[in-house]
């Protein structure tokens, strides 16, 4: 039987409106909101969910001794 290494890859998304004078004052607006936890993302925003395969294999070392 093979091995197989799967990563669950999971989208979420959340949109906040906000009042700036520009796109760029509103994004850095609502970053600096998120990194200091105003806003918290959960499963409730789940966008999407991907799953990816692959073999997992053993690497060979080859060396001198």
């Amino acid at each position: 039987m093979k091995t197989y290494k799967v990563n669950i890859i999971e989208t979420l998304q959340l949109e906040v409106e906000v009042e700036a004078e520009s796109s760029t004052e509103a994004k850095s607006l609502v970053e600096s909101e998120y990194n200091n936890n105003k806003y918290t993302l959960d499963s409730s925003n789940r966008k999407q969910v991907n799953f990816v395969t692959r073999s997992a294999t053993r690497s060979q070392h080859y060396g001198r001794g």
